[in-house]
């Protein structure tokens, strides 16, 4: 399990997060919000597939579910197990006997992969393997769907506030389930959350002082683009991909337009496809689809996409907490703020006990609600996401239509903003703090 902080839960001002960061590393481990997804996962399934990017703390959590299961470890950075494991992938698989094997980065060798089928098609016996992979081992063109029905995924991004903080985040299932409160005050200030905007959610990167992360971001690309990349891919100009990121780190909160992205990456538009592809099975980015209903049926059908971290975001920017101030790089403020809000429900959905999905809305009568939170009976909860310490009612006008349209299945619609204050806007909806999110 990835090493968190604070100690015993204790909090502190956005701006000590740093400081939070370095204490974490050195007082030891404690579970992350998806540990009991997992164990759930070996408990009923024959193989678990812990998915994410690369230093998200898998091999970590892995680990440490080796240790409590009483299991063995091995890992395909390894170069001698990788060796092994290309040569003889039937007694790689076969290391773990009667117990629980994880292999860690098995998307290094995916022969592995076919060889872990072959075993528990013999024995369906639960709880036989914890794979963990750098990419989604199923978009892996050795392996296709060679595990379907055979293992449950799951997938661990970077830290949510709420595990930064020693607790699992539960708005998705408080919102959906109409618990949000009606007076939520916040001790954060704008430059705190643009603070927390720009660490990220790595948690290497976290514990070093601002001015030095950028090294780490620099360093990580590199090995993502050299090595990851490479093993996965038969792209040839991987070294574009830094190139891709930057313009999608430019352009989020907006529809995609891959044309457009094309145009300004360098690339001609017939390439650029998988090279958008590759990101999201790397777990770089993610896409947020358009939502619609029977009730919305002209709903515009154009995705949006987000890096999954904001810190690497705002290091391919350049952009520091201060370059975040009201009157500076306004559009980048208000596109990092979404995608940071974004990525913390993306996280929780991993946890939460209420099944769901997140969509965007706009439709062509120019109604937008930047984030849609449906679960699977309907319940819609809207979310509009201002990088401003002040709102307007106007922006709730996305959200009111919805309520209009969707009546009782509208649960609660919120305009998340940097201020103090919570206040209501109407039937169902309110402005709040940002912070709602993990409160």
């Amino acid at each position: 399990m990835a090493k968190q902080h604070p100690p015993n839960g204790e909090t502190f001002p956005a701006r000590r997060r740093a400081k939070g960061y370095a204490e974490c590393v050195n007082s030891g481990f404690v579970p992350r919000a998806l540990t009991p997804t997992v164990l759930v996962g070996l408990a009923e399934s024959r193989v678990v597939v812990l998915e994410g990017a690369r230093q998200v703390g898998k091999s970590t959590l892995a680990e440490a579910v080796a240790v409590e299961r009483g299991g063995r470890v091995v890992t395909m950075d390894d170069q001698d197990m990788r060796v092994a494991a290309t040569e003889d992938p039937v007694s790689v698989a076969d290391l773990g006997g009667d117990g629980l094997l994880v292999i860690d980065e098995v998307q290094r060798v995916p022969a592995v992969v076919l060889a872990v089928k072959a075993r528990v098609d013999r024995n369906k016996r639960p709880g036989q393997f914890l794979l963990t992979g750098s990419a989604n081992v199923s978009r892996l063109p050795e392996v296709g769907d060679a595990l379907a029905g055979r293992a449950e995924v799951a997938t661990l991004y970077g830290f949510s506030q709420g595990e930064l903080h020693g607790r699992a985040d539960s708005f998705v299932d408080r919102a959906l389930e109409g618990r949000l409160p009606a007076g939520h005050n916040s001790r954060l200030q704008r430059r705190d959350y643009m603070d927390l905007v720009v660490a990220g959610s790595y948690p290497e990167p976290g514990s070093r002082p601002a001015n030095r992360r950028g090294r780490w971001y620099a360093s990580y690309l590199s090995l993502v683009a050299g090595r990851d990349a490479a093993d996965i891919s038969g792209l040839r100009r991987l070294r574009d991909l830094p190139r891709v990121l930057e313009m999608i780190a430019a352009r989020q909160g907006s529809e995609m337009v891959v044309a457009s992205l094309a145009n300004d990456a360098g690339l001609p538009r017939r390439t650029l496809d998988p090279y958008l592809a590759l990101l999201d099975t790397l777990y770089l980015t993610h896409d947020l689809l358009s939502w619609s209903t029977s009730l919305t049926k002209r709903a515009v059908k154009a995705h949006k996409t987000y890096l999954l971290d904001t810190g690497l975001a705002a290091h391919l920017l350049n952009l520091a907490a201060p370059g975040l101030e009201p009157g500076r790089n306004a559009d980048a403020a208000g596109g990092l703020v979404e995608a940071f809000a974004v990525g913390e429900l993306r996280r929780q959905l991993g946890w939460s006990q209420t099944t769901a999905r997140l969509a965007h809305f706009r439709d062509s009568d120019g109604h937008e609600v930047d984030i849609i939170l449906e679960a699977a009976d309907g319940r819609v909860v809207g979310v509009e996401v201002k990088a401003a310490a002040s709102f307007q009612a106007k922006d709730a006008r996305g959200l009111i239509h919805l309520r209009e349209k969707l009546g009782e299945r509208f649960v609660a619609g919120l305009v998340l903003h940097t201020g103090p204050r919570q206040v209501p806007l109407g039937k169902r909806i309110s402005a709040a703090p940002l912070d709602l999110l993990w409160s």
